[in-house]
């Protein structure tokens, strides 16, 4: 079996052998640990052994072993609890019950920082090794390290329990999961700095664990936007660079390109979600990725409605961001002045004070505008305030070409 394969079996398992033995003992720390060391040791053996017939229950019986070895290095405590861990009938039962959810409400647990969340989910939930979140975050390995190590000692000094949250609390602890996988889909989709526009690698994971959500809890419509926005914004990834790995823009991708599969399982499953019960921030930003697919060209795209959401989505999840889109959306509509006219109100916002797009999208307005001089000015800018070497290059680009012109 291929190293890939491999891979790919033990992300699946690793949250759920994970959730077992947290679930059993409470114990996360000491829990994730070990199952770490089982992927270790399964990443060594499986490819040259083969993969086992219940490779679950190899994971969970190598997992509890090293837990055994922890505990009577400890002292030789939880005999009884050790020994429970290697019953293969308790195995069995363990085995038909997927606690992957409740793991990832563990992983975003309000009382850790969004890095921290970040950190946890991927590791944890993501099955990733410690190298490998610090690769995905573009961190550090010792940075990561030692991130997730305090993470796991604030779940524990917050007396966090494995347990799914109580009633009342589900709906904002819900948020917090569905954000984080934002955030991870989007640093994928767009990576902050580096030599690569794009990471599949993360929005696969990103799409993995969304996907997770969606079939552990049907019935949450913002689980199905947030799937629905990430396989409809996904789907243009192989038309976002170009042969050199340069960034092209939306409105001059090859549409050809698109993944037609992914964009009709998009839209099936925001059909779905639409109208089912409450309509949130993912949602509509679904609606709007899918009014882009649709659009055989990009002077086909349907701004006034694009438009009319993005009004909705400043009412019910107002933030610099959106009015960021809104604005692009705004000058389509009603000309490059209108469009201008609303981002001069994101000067003063503090949290776009280093944000390389807000002087991106004032650049391409005025551009647009005739402002030449100005564009060319904002176009520089934005390129000094990115790390990002692809967004950079472009940008620096484009500022060259209007003073050649």
């Amino acid at each position: 079996m291929t190293s890939a394969r491999v891979e790919d079996l033990l992300r699946e398992y690793a949250p759920r052998v994970l959730a077992t033995l947290a679930r059993r003992y409470g114990q996360f720390d000491v829990c994730e640990d070990a199952v770490q060391e089982a992927l270790l040791a399964a990443a060594r053996q499986w490819p040259t052994d083969g993969v086992p017939r219940q490779p679950h229950a190899w994971l969970l019986t190598v997992a509890g072993r090293a837990l055994v070895d922890q505990w009577r290095t400890d002292g030789a405590r939880r005999r009884r609890e050790a020994a429970a861990a290697l019953d293969p009938t308790d195995q069995a039962t363990a085995i038909d019950r997927d606690d992957t959810l409740t793991l990832l409400f563990l992983c975003c647990h309000p009382t850790l920082s969004a890095p921290s969340q970040l950190a946890l989910t991927l590791r944890a939930v993501g099955g990733l090794t410690t190298a490998e979140v610090a690769a995905a975050l573009l961190v550090s390995e010792a940075t990561i390290g030692k991130r997730i190590s305090r993470a796991k000692q604030r779940i524990r000094a917050a007396g966090a329990r494995f347990e799914l949250p109580e009633e009342p609390l589900r709906p904002e602890r819900l948020r917090v999961v569905l954000h984080v996988l934002y955030l991870i889909f989007n640093e994928g989709y767009t990576t902050s700095s580096g030599p690569a526009l794009q990471r599949p690698d993360l929005t696969a994971e990103a799409i993995r664990l969304t996907r997770t959500a969606y079939r552990l809890l049907p019935g949450q419509c913002e689980v199905a936007g947030l799937l629905a926005l990430m396989l409809l914004t996904d789907a243009r990834r192989a038309a976002r660079t170009g042969t050199d790995g340069g960034l092209v823009p939306l409105d001059e991708q090859r549409r050809d390109l698109w993944d037609a599969a992914r964009i009709v399982e998009g839209q099936v499953i925001l059909g779905r979600a639409l109208g089912s019960g409450p309509v949130g921030p993912y949602q509509i930003q679904a609606a709007i990725a899918a009014l882009h697919d649709e659009s055989a060209t990009a002077e086909d795209t349907d701004w006034p409605q694009i438009l009319a959401l993005y009004d909705i989505l400043t009412r019910i999840a107002p933030g610099p961001v959106v009015t960021l889109s809104r604005a692009v959306a705004l000058a389509r509509v009603h000309g490059p002045r209108a469009g201008l006219a609303l981002l001069g109100t994101l000067d003063a916002d503090d949290r776009m004070a280093h944000h390389h797009r807000l002087e991106a999208v004032r650049a391409h307005l005025l551009e647009e505008s005739g402002d030449i001089t100005a564009a060319y000015e904002s176009y520089r800018r934005a390129a000094a305030l990115t790390a990002s070497v692809p967004e950079q290059r472009y940008l620096i680009l484009r500022a060259a070409r209007l003073q050649r012109g």
